[in-house]
């Protein structure tokens, strides 16, 4: 049945999340600030699927797609064509998928046409440590498929509290899913088939959009006020109000939002973080991190190497091309303040380096962001939002 969503996010990546349902079968209308949602038909319509930067569309997609018969094309920015995706190609292959790689094995563009099947021993598995989006792609697709389905995650599982998100999204809409205990470092998820029937939904505030703000504050020693924050959330950016915390910031979630009042740049200490479930959040860290009073180690983040750009490679390569000291370690970030000189942070068509560079800006002056408005990715105007906070022209 049709759906109304309120709140829900209107940038780039979401522009080409509906534009790809749109051309699969599904319908929308704006509708002052909800979207109304037609769901398509029990079988997707063949496409072709602009994913421009966007992991969610490159990566949910492709098994919807894979319900039909027909044939749909997935392309996207040049950039995108290094992210990965071959663990939930593999994984679809082996539920009856037929992929035809256009490019590398793995990587952008690719066709991909069903129909998916129960595989043997109604167990499906997808390698989910570089992305949880491979398996929260699996387990959205897997109650469409027509039998219960065991899907399991082997080994390390990054950016878990995204996971825990698709789960209850899928268990809100009348899906039957539970995780099932098994020994060793496997998680696994029944699912159960059936149609979800989310009914009219709220969406909460993206948290992590939230991130360079309350940077903001944490360097200069200001004050920030964000509405809207859930009291109850399983979203990763709910892990500020621990971090900032810990890092010396006051910090009061009330029924006006969420405050933080940071000590300023110098007058905290640096932090030994485990990102790993969090890993979203590590470049307004980094920037943090950068005007603490003593070393940082960011660790758990390898998997950031996948994202819009090698995260890891550019935060280390963008501090030290201002005078910052910052060691690339592989699966973690080593930051030793150090006073930074002018220059301009590239952000490699990514909009957290774009905030990322930003912070720093706060801290040094001459330091400007190539290409601020690649944050049109997940915050279109951020910008403007910027410099309202810094005037007080109004609260992000």
């Amino acid at each position: 049945a049709p759906t109304t969503i309120r709140g829900a996010l209107d940038a780039r990546d979401t522009r080409l999340f509906l534009s790809a349902l749109e051309q699969m079968g599904a319908s929308f209308d704006r509708q002052g600030g909800a979207l109304r949602v037609t769901p398509m038909g029990e079988r997707p319509k063949p496409a072709a699927i602009d994913c421009g930067l966007a992991g969610t569309v490159m990566r949910f997609l492709p098994p919807l797609a894979a319900l039909s018969e027909g044939t749909t094309r997935f392309d996207g920015d040049a950039a995108a064509r290094a992210r990965p995706l071959a663990p939930l190609l593999d994984a679809l292959e082996g539920m009856g998928a037929r992929v035809h790689h256009e490019g590398g094995p793995g990587r952008l563009p690719f066709t991909i046409r069903g129909p998916l099947r129960t595989p043997l021993g109604a167990q499906c598995a997808v390698d989910a440590s570089a992305s949880s989006q491979f398996l929260s792609a699996l387990l959205l697709v897997a109650p469409l498929i027509g039998d219960p389905l065991f899907v399991s995650a082997p080994g390390r599982v990054v950016s878990m509290p995204h996971v825990e998100m698709t789960v209850r999204a899928l268990a809100r809409s009348g899906i039957d899913i539970e995780e099932v205990d098994e020994a060793g470092a496997v998680r696994t998820w029944h699912v159960f088939p059936g149609r979800p029937s989310p009914g009219d939904t709220d969406i909460e505030p993206d948290l992590s959009n939230a991130g360079p703000f309350l940077a903001a504050a944490m360097v200069t020693g200001g004050r920030v006020r964000i509405p809207g924050w859930p009291r109850a959330t399983s979203q990763p950016g709910d892990a500020w109000r621990t971090i900032l915390g810990h890092m010396g910031a006051r910090v009061e979630l009330g029924d006006d939002g969420l405050t933080v009042e940071g000590p300023g740049a110098g007058n905290y200490p640096g932090i030994d973080a485990d990102m790993s479930a969090v890993g979203e959040l590590t470049p307004a860290l980094a920037a943090i991190c950068a005007s603490a009073s003593s070393p940082s180690r960011l660790s758990g983040i390898a998997h950031l190497r996948g994202h819009e750009t090698d995260r890891v490679a550019a935060l280390a390569t963008e501090l030290n091309r201002l005078g910052g000291a910052a060691q690339d370690r592989g699966d973690w970030l080593a930051i030793t303040p150090a006073p930074l000189r002018p220059g301009t942070v590239e952000t490699y068509e990514d909009h957290r380096m774009a905030a990322f560079g930003a912070v720093l800006g706060l801290t040094t002056a001459g330091v400007g962001v190539r290409d601020i408005e690649c944050t049109s990715k997940t915050l279109p105007g951020f910008a403007r939002m910027w410099a309202d906070a810094l005037t007080g022209g109004r609260e992000p």
